[in-house]
Parts: structure tokens; sequence; C-alpha cells
């Protein structure tokens, strides 16, 4: 079939708009995929991301605690060799605050006090049959000693918390480490007016004087170091309980340290004399028991001594004279322990949103 030139030229132009046509859906098509391939890309992308950030995202908060438990002493009077009977024969108390910074999920920092009661007694320790006739028993020391600690510590949550206090996990446990400035002024009880007395300004063991040391600081650097856990009451209370240990520089929490002074040093001080040795009281002054009859045993296994005024033979043995030990070990230091149970409080955070523009 022939066409007519001017029907040749409208097929032409009208296979030209086809085709056409056809390119431009087909472009669009392509466009099309690309455009949603992109979008699907990222919003993957954009998921993963807001998920991590959702992840990583932690708001600091502060607590405030307030808590009470035990202490206990270790030192001169109260060995490391008997851990179980050093703890809990002369336990006492402890009552401080605390407040506590969180920064991360596992890291925070914390500012506390505590103020607390240590004491030691060589025949509390040793009135039993097993330790009646050891030499801390015829030393017949004791003290009692109010500490006040300050403190700053660091703090590692072993199991982290999320992302804000209100959804911190129900139960917790941490370790923490710091370091501390504890006032300590030791005393002992004055049998005679029933007072109990500075020890630190006598000089029991001849401090201050020529030939001897100066007299002890009251107020030592400690270490604390200590575990805890803790339990979700609700959004905005806790209660913890941890065990917290001390390490010491000092040796004078229990003003014994070195060596019996010369009593003539205390020619012109009757208390200063009755501190510095107390071995032939007859009397176990806390408690107000009689040593005479255990101080017959301590004589016969130790010496080989039989008497029946033991007061007045312990001298002529050389126990207790001038130069011997009055401290177990000068080279060790006294440490002490505290078992606290807390309340904290979760304070509320003021979170600051950017001005309207």
């Amino acid at each position: 079939m022939v066409l007519h030139p001017e029907e040749n030229q409208q097929l032409f132009y009208f296979c030209k708009k086809i085709d056409l046509k056809m390119r431009r859906n087909f472009d669009l098509r392509r466009v099309s995929g690309t455009l949603a391939l992109t979008l699907i890309l990222g919003l993957l992308l954009a998921g993963r991301d807001v998920k991590a950030q959702n992840r990583g995202f932690f708001l600091p908060y502060s607590t405030a605690g307030f808590g009470i438990g035990t202490s206990s002493y270790f030192g001169d009077m109260a060995p490391y060799r008997r851990p179980l009977a050093s703890m809990f024969k002369m336990m006492r108390w402890s009552v401080g605050g605390n407040y506590t910074r969180h920064f991360t999920p596992r890291l925070a920092a914390r500012a506390s006090f505590i103020y607390a009661r240590i004491a030691g007694d060589d025949y509390i320790m040793n009135r039993d049959s097993k330790h009646e006739t050891s030499i801390f028993y015829a030393r017949n020391l004791h003290f009692r000693n109010d500490l006040k600690e300050f403190s700053i510590q660091g703090i590692y949550k072993l199991i982290p918390d999320n992302r804000s206090y209100d959804r911190r996990p129900q139960f917790g446990a941490y370790l923490f480490a710091g370091i501390a400035l504890t006032a300590h002024n030791p005393k002992a009880l004055d049998s005679l007016k029933g007072d109990w007395v500075k020890l630190q300004p006598l000089g029991t063991e001849g401090q201050g004087n020529e030939g001897y040391a100066k007299p002890y600081s009251l107020v030592q650097f400690a270490i604390p170091v200590g575990i805890g856990v803790r339990y979700k009451i609700n959004s905005r209370f806790d209660i913890s309980a941890e065990l917290g240990f001390r390490k010491t520089f000092t040796d004078y929490l229990d003003d014994a340290h070195g060596n019996y002074a010369d009593p003539a040093l205390f020619a012109d001080d009757p208390l200063a004399l009755a501190m510095s040795n107390r071995t032939t009281n007859p009397v176990a002054v806390r408690k107000g028991a009689d040593r005479t009859e255990t101080l017959k045993k301590f004589l016969q296994v130790n010496y080989q001594i039989d008497t029946n005024d033991p007061l007045a033979t312990l001298p002529t043995t050389g126990f207790g004279a001038p130069g011997t030990p009055r401290g177990n070990s000068p080279t060790l230091k006294d440490n002490y322990l505290f078992g606290m149970i807390h309340i904290n409080y979760m304070l509320p955070s003021q979170i600051k949103c950017p001005p309207l523009k």
C-alpha cells in the first residue's frame, strides 16, 4: 500500500510521539524505583541510628541517702588472726548521709559523711578459757573512739542503669573506692571517777617527752573500699546494703602502738600513770570484773609461778616493764569496717528545653 506524502508524515509524527511517551514512562519507572530504594535504605539507616542513640543516651541524675549500721575495729585489741571475734565481739554503731551523682550507666561519684564508734577491750576479747592466760588478757587495756569520717568515693555499677533513673534495674550491685579524712579521739574509762577521758593528751606511751615520739595526730587519712547491693523500692526510692573496709595510716586509733614508758614520766599525773599501764589493775574496768584468779593462771602457765598475790608478783617477771611492748606490732596499722543500710532518694532533675524562636 502506497501512502500519500502527507499521510506518511503524519504516521512519522505519530510513531515518534509513541516512542517519546514510552521512553518517558520507562525513565519515570527507573526514577521511581531508584527513589524508593533510596528511601528504604535511608529509613533503615535512620532507624539504626535512632536505635543506637536511644541505646547510648543517658540522663544523669543525683541521689541523697541516709544510712545506719555497724562498725568494727581491727588493731592491737582486735587482731586479724581472730577475724570473727574481732568483727563481732566489740561491734558498735554507725550513722551517716551521702550525696551521689550518677554520670553514666556504670559510673558515679559520692560524697559521704559517717559518724561512728569503734571500741576494743583486752578483757572482753580474751576472757574465755582458751585465751585468758594470754599476754593480751594480762595487758588489760581498753578504749573507745568516736570517728567522724568525710570521704569522696568513686562507684562502679556491676549492673548498669538504663536511660534514666526511673528505668533503673530492680536489683543492682556495685563496687566503690576513694579517699577519706577521719577525725578521731581515743578515750578510756577512769575507774575512780567513772568518766571517759581523752588519752592522747596524757601521752600514755611517753609521747611528747624527750626520747619519745611526738604526740600522734587526731586527724588521719584512710582509704575506703567496699561492695554494695541495691533494690529499687519505687521510681524515687532505693534501699541498699554495703560493706566498707577502711585502710588507715595510723596505729593510734586505740592509743596502743609502741612500748611501755618509764613511769617516772607520770610522777605528777596519776591519771596518765593509771592509763599507761593497767597490768596490775585487779579489775577489768569496763565490766567491773575481778582479774585476780585469772592472773594466777597467767603466772602459772607463762612463768611457772604459784602465788596468792599475782598483782604484786606480776611486775617481778618484767611483764609491763618500761621498754617492753605495749602494742602488738608497731608495723601494723589500725583499720575499721562499716556495715550499713541506706535509704536513697532520687532527686528531681530539671530538664532545660531550648527556647522557642
